[in-house]
């Protein structure tokens, strides 16, 4: 997902996928926040984040209209959810790569974050 966005940004393929590498699996394999969603916020914070501590509100209210604009079209922001499987049990990664999962609906949800993140850009300076 940060891929997408990193030359925008100054940044290589290589080192936007070494920063995002924690994030995948709901975070590490916890099936927590979507990795797709955490790509997202990583792409909006290298255009909005702040660098001193008064910036933080206008940030905060970018990720919370992005993970809000991602939920409407899902019904989650959590791995384990979206996908139906938690995937930090070795059985349950099992059944989730036989079922196609990973191939099928994390595209998707990538293809969507990135759409997201892609029309917000458009939308703030």
């Amino acid at each position: 997902m940060l891929t997408a966005f990193a030359s925008e940004f100054g940044l290589s393929d290589e080192l936007a996928l070494k920063i995002a590498a924690p994030f995948g699996g709901g975070v590490a394999r916890t099936g927590k926040t979507c990795g797709a969603v955490s790509g997202g916020l990583m792409a909006l914070g290298l255009k909005y984040g702040y660098t001193a501590p008064g910036g933080r509100d206008a940030t905060y209210g970018i990720a919370r209209e992005f993970m809000q604009r991602f939920e409407e079209r899902h019904g989650s922001l959590t791995c384990r959810e979206l996908i139906g499987f938690d995937i930090l049990t070795p059985e349950d990664r099992e059944r989730a790569q036989q079922s196609g999962v990973f191939e099928d609906i994390c595209p998707r949800l990538v293809h969507d974050a990135a759409e997201v993140v892609q029309a917000m850009l458009a939308e703030k300076p």
